[in-house]
């Protein structure tokens, strides 16, 4: 059962991939909207390329391949200034620096203490909210979610079903199956997709900063909750 269920998931990778060799230049009449799950791509960064201070901007340029950018939409959580002082300062100025970026936005959810744990919320909704609501007022042709998260494929087939176009874009290793299956295409990173990309003026406070942006999970890839404490107590 499992080598069958390897062999399905296989299938359906191979498929619907795009690579290098066989993608061809979209129609530079199609607009994008660019929806990035921060936390979801800097775990995957981290695990695949062991750095994550892209440059943004260049990162969008890439994952249009040619076609107008309406926005792109950078989502994760706000960190807790009474709980992390060093962390929230660090996140501050990460964030100063994305807004900076032109056709960018910045969407952050919060986090709710669980006994001895902070959770993230609000995250996933936002990102849905948005694809959707833009899908609807016909904002843009094409949706590309930047995020391995399966719990976002109920959300990719209702954008589907108002006439839009979604890609994935994540590492294979980190790309859940349903999510995989849902979507109309596929942009597979692999750690020299970004050798051209990452930040030529970054230094260790900015990739410092952006680490404390992030959320960190357990099994990350399947999770539902999220945890925004990735330091140990100052």
């Amino acid at each position: 059962m499992i080598k069958y269920l390897n062999a399905i998931k296989k299938s359906i990778f191979i498929g619907k991939s795009m690579t290098s060799d066989n993608k061809e230049q979209d129609n530079s009449d199609t607009t994008v909207a660019i929806f990035i799950d921060g936390s979801n791509l800097y775990h995957s960064l981290e695990e695949n390329c062991k750095r994550f201070d892209l440059d943004f901007d260049a990162f969008s340029k890439k994952l249009c391949r040619g076609r107008r950018l309406f926005r792109t939409y950078y989502y994760n959580v706000l960190r807790d200034p009474e709980r992390n002082v060093q962390a929230y300062q660090d996140q501050q100025k990460f964030l100063a620096a994305l807004y900076n970026h032109p056709y960018l936005e910045v969407r952050l959810g919060i986090s709710k203490v669980r006994g001895e744990t902070a959770v993230e919320k609000g995250v996933d909704i936002m990102v849905a909210t948005d694809m959707l609501k833009l899908a609807w007022d016909n904002l843009y042709d094409t949706a590309i979610l930047v995020s391995g998260d399966g719990d976002f494929a109920y959300a990719i087939q209702a954008v589907k079903d108002i006439g839009k176009h979604v890609e994935v874009a994540a590492f294979p290793s980190n790309l859940a199956w349903e999510l995989a299956n849902v979507a109309d295409d596929r942009e597979f990173f692999t750690p020299n997709y970004f050798s051209d990309i990452w930040n030529k003026n970054s230094s260790n406070d900015s990739r410092r900063g952006e680490k404390q942006n992030v959320t960190k999970r357990r099994n990350w890839r399947l999770s539902k909750s999220r945890n925004p404490d990735t330091n140990p107590p100052q």
